[in-house]
């Protein structure tokens, strides 16, 4: 184990090798939608328990880090294929990309229709449209719970095509009902019939349910990142999210850290109200080039007490759509537009003073040989900067060890464009989206408790 405690507060954290299995402790020192006709929400809001997809796995927190890169370099390259599409298509194409961003790193557990069947779904906030598989199935992959059958349910009905939901949609046909296609960006695809259902949220005492909420009934469903889903649930900021539909002015998130076998929630509603709590609030930016991210107020990083030589303008969003930079839970690592990582890793590098391990054995960019003849290292501390605040993060949201490997390693890489602040960065932290004041809030919180 890893474990970090503070040791000279203005510039670094210390960390002291234990163990195999790797793990950072450190104290910080700082801290109109579309409006639709129906969907009545549970006034008191709710909550959902989510868990990580990797969850159940044997795997040490390095592993699962790595395997979430591996899925999340098709995600990273899906949203930056989405804001090309965007900043190149004609004009009178600009109102959406026709891609979206797919699978993600966390699943929320759910039940549809009347009698309510559970299913899992994946947790997206990088898209809008909810959908599950639905019979009859012409081409479905093989999924965890029984397909969704909308003539055994006694609340479906087809969403007609002058409906708003149907005009919200990016793709659309008007057949037998309001046909739907939804295109992900690694060619993944969902089509079928757009519907009304009851959704289910909540387990025994404690479940709400929310009726007439617009939904994909799937029955041409292809691609891969949604095996062990059956369906998926857009939290984005566009007509047709989950959040939108209810008409809820606030969400928030809590992420355990991804070794941990605590579930992590989601909180809807007044569950999401955050009193009197000491962290971050900064301003959310919409980009109308792509309406559903949540584009973050980002205007430097610091290493130790060095502030970056960044220009200001690389995490702005472009007049054609580019840049910027969004917080995306379905990206495990933070990436950030590659000049900017340089100077991030050269600070790195000079400020640590661990040899670099050049073996490229990790997947990640940064990795420094941990001594094998002392207990104790130094690693810089990493502060983003954003309008409204500094959020400091503790060490293990940002460094990953294994002493069975010998490393330490920055949990950060380099973008082309677009900027993603990921989930490891988030663990246990209270991210609470404030849709009414268009702001969001970084709340150091221990989310097993909550």
């Amino acid at each position: 184990m890893i474990m970090a405690t503070l040791k000279q507060p203005s510039l670094f954290v210390t960390l002291v090798a234990l163990l195999a299995v790797s793990r950072f402790v450190a104290p910080t020192t700082s801290t109109s939608r579309k409006n639709l006709k129906h969907h009545p929400c549970p006034t008191d809001g709710f909550r959902v328990m989510l868990r990580h997809v990797d969850s159940g796995k044997n795997l040490t927190k390095l592993e699962r880090v790595q395997h979430g890169m591996k899925r999340g370099k098709s995600r990273l390259q899906r949203l930056n294929a989405m804001v090309l599409a965007a900043s190149t298509a004609p004009d009178s194409d600009k109102l959406e990309a026709p891609v979206h961003a797919g699978n993600g790193e966390y699943l929320m557990e759910l039940a549809i229709g009347t009698p309510p069947l559970s299913y899992p779904a994946v947790l997206d906030t990088g898209s809008d449209l909810i959908w599950t598989q639905c019979k009859p199935c012409t081409r479905c992959y093989k999924q965890p719970t029984p397909i969704f059958d909308p003539k055994k349910s006694s609340s479906f009905s087809k969403v007609s095509c002058d409906s708003s939901l149907c005009s919200a949609l990016p793709s659309s046909t008007c057949s037998d009902g309001c046909e739907y296609v939804y295109s992900y960006g690694d060619y993944s695809v969902t089509q079928g019939v757009l519907g009304t259902e009851t959704f289910t949220f909540g387990k025994s005492k404690k479940k709400v349910s929310a009726h007439n909420i617009g939904f994909g009934c799937g029955e041409d469903n292809e691609g891969d990142g949604f095996e062990q889903a059956s369906g998926l649930v857009g939290l984005g900021r566009g007509p047709l999210s989950l959040v939108s539909q209810l008409k809820e002015p606030r969400f928030s998130y809590c992420l355990t850290p991804i070794d941990d076998r605590k579930k992590s929630v989601l909180l809807l509603g007044s569950s999401a109200k955050v009193k009197d709590a000491k962290g971050v609030t900064t301003p959310l930016i919409k980009n109308p080039l792509q309406p559903s991210f949540y584009y973050l107020s980002l205007e430097g990083i610091s290493v130790g007490d060095t502030r970056l030589p960044i220009e200001k303008s690389t995490f702005e969003v472009g007049n054609d759509g580019s840049g910027g930079a969004i917080i995306d839970s379905g990206t495990t690592i933070t990436y950030i537009e590659e000049n900017a990582f340089d100077e991030l890793k050269k600070e790195f590098i000079s400020q640590t003073k661990l040899p670099v391990d050049k073996s490229s054995s990790t997947g990640l960019d940064l990795c420094f040989s941990l001594p094998s003849d002392s207990t104790e290292v130094e690693i810089p501390k990493l502060i983003f900067h954003f309008s409204g605040g500094d959020l400091e993060l503790p060490a293990e949201n940002y460094m990953i060890g294994d002493s069975s490997l010998g490393v330490a390693c920055l949990a950060m890489g380099a973008s082309s464009g677009m900027s993603i602040f990921g989930n490891v960065q988030q663990q246990n932290i209270l991210v609470n989206h404030d849709l009414e004041k268009d702001t969001i809030s970084f709340i150091p919180t221990s989310c097993d408790e909550l």
